[in-house]
Order: structure tokens, then sequence, then C-alpha cells
């Protein structure tokens, strides 16, 4: 964490010689296995912004988390009376309320690459490498469907590729400093190998140069560890839903377009499909946020 006096004035806390500067404590509704809250940490770490961090995916907090995101995902986050949802929202959220550093580029050509990427990650790579995760923590006595590993190297080899031509000689994918593109990337990337998907490194030295790079990185080198410490709790555990599946768009249209349609149907008839809510947003800049003060830490 970085000192809070910045953050004060950013957010426009009042304070004074016998008032110390006191920025509003953000609660973050988190998930160490979401690539998106996952994403969020990783914008919070490197912004330097005071928060408080809950996971909510446990049981015992779904019903705090649907107080404040009707569709009960994470990431959210309540601060000052605020509630904004969804990875990309936040992102924008904070980059209003941190003086520094910028994960959203200055430059008009470098925050339309960075934004593309940040899409490519959440509606294209996370619906590959969610899918092929079911077989690995949730509570299932089938076999993933054949052709389904092949589908999606075939389609992350699309993105290596292009993220190989984008980096060049850059450090990060959309210019010389860590911007959004390589937040929402690494979450999503480094599970790649994990899931039997990963990269040729002689194909691909940028992408895997750029990787290492990010690694070496103290935020991103907790961000792994965290990961590592929720996975070995998760499997061994009981306080996660495991045996339903939870499926948004994306995930299904993925599923649909590559023709596995007839077990997807499987899934639903069988049971094993959580749907999401109907979220809509909440009044405006309301105060006394349901659920935060029940919560889990």
């Amino acid at each position: 964490m970085t000192d809070a006096r910045p953050f004060a004035l950013a957010a426009g806390v009042a304070g004074g010689a016998d008032r110390p500067y006191r920025p509003p404590m953000i609660t973050f509704y988190d998930n160490a296995f979401s690539p998106f809250a996952r994403k969020v940490w990783l914008a919070l770490e490197l912004e330097g912004l005071p928060y408080t961090a809950v996971d909510g995916l446990l049981l015992d907090n779904r019903d705090a988390l649907a107080a404040v995101n009707g569709r009960v995902e994470v990431p959210a986050i309540v601060h000052d009376g605020l509630v904004v949802v969804g990875s990309a929202d936040i992102v924008a959220y904070l980059e209003r309320i941190a003086p520094a550093p910028r994960l959203l580029p200055t430059d008009t050509a470098a925050w339309v690459h960075a934004r593309a990427w940040e899409r490519c990650a959440d509606t294209a790579i996370d619906p590959v490498l969610i899918n092929l995760s079911y077989w690995t923590w949730a509570e299932r006595d089938d076999r993933m469907p054949e052709g389904m590993l092949a589908a999606a190297q075939r389609d992350l080899d699309l993105v290596y590729a292009a993220l190989e031509r984008d980096l060049g000689d850059r450090d990060f994918v959309s210019g010389d400093a860590i911007s959004i593109a390589d937040v929402a990337l690494f979450p999503h990337l480094t599970a790649t190998k994990a899931f039997g998907v990963g990269y040729d490194v002689a194909r691909f030295p940028r992408v895997h140069a750029w990787l290492k790079r990010l690694r070496a990185h103290p935020v991103f080198a907790r961000d792994l560890e965290r990961v590592k410490r929720f996975l070995a709790e998760f499997v061994s555990g009981n306080a996660h839903e495991r045996k339903k599946i939870f499926w948004r768009g994306d995930r299904i249209e993925w599923v649909l377009a590559n023709g596995f349609h007839r077990w997807f149907d499987h899934e639903i008839a069988s049971d094993r499909v959580l749907w999401p809510g109907f979220g809509v947003p909440g009044p405006r800049g309301s105060r006394g946020v349901p659920g935060v003060d029940t919560l889990r830490r």
C-alpha cells in the first residue's frame, strides 16, 4: 500500500494538522480464482488504494454479494456509498479516484489498443479457459468432451500470435509501461499451461519474455502466490460451490459455436448449471449498502 495522502487529495477528502487524511476504505468482493477479480486486485495493488477484501464466492457470503450485485458475480466494490460491478467498470472507476499510476493510457491510440486487449481477455480468452477448467476443480464424474481441448488450443494460438506481433520491441503489450492490457491478460495466460493449452516458447519468444517480466514484478508475483494458497484450500474444502457451474453469455457462446451443444444440454438436464441473477443498477450514490457488515473475510 502507498501513503494515503495522495489518494485523499485525489478523492477530495478534507483533513488538517490535527485531523490526518483518512481515505474512504474500499470493500472489495474478491475471489482469488476469478480472473476478473484478480484483474481488480492487481489494479488496486498497482494503484496503491486502500481496501478490505472479502471472498464474495464463499457460500456464507452469497446473500451479501447478491445485495450489491444482483448477478451474484465477483468482482464488485463498495466505496464511499457507491457500488461498482464488473471488472472493466471497476478499473475505470479506480482510474478516476487514484492519482497514479494510470492503467488506461493517456495516448488515444494506446488507450484503444489496451482496451481492445482487455476486451479480448474478458470475452474471448476467458470462455476458452474457464470451460477447460471444470475438470480441474469441479466435482464431476465425466470427461471433457472430445475435441474441446483442440478447439481451445486453436483459438489460443491466435491470441499468442497476435500478442507476439504487438509486443514487438516493447516491454509491455500496449507501450513501455504496464497497462490494463497486461493486467487483464496475466490472470488468464498464466493458467494456460496448467489447462494443457500453453504456448510454444520457440514460436512465441516475446510472449514468453513478457510473461516472465510480469512474473518478476512484486505485485504480479504476489497475485500468483495468493492464487496458489487459495487453490490449496479450495480443492480440499467445501466452503465454495463445486458441484454446479456458473454460466453466462460468452462462455455459452464458445461452447455452442464449437459444437458442444449436446454436452451443454446434458449439463442443464443434469441440474449442474447456475444462472446469474437479473442485475439492474442500484440507486445513484446510495448509502448504507446492505450486506457489507455481515461478510466473512
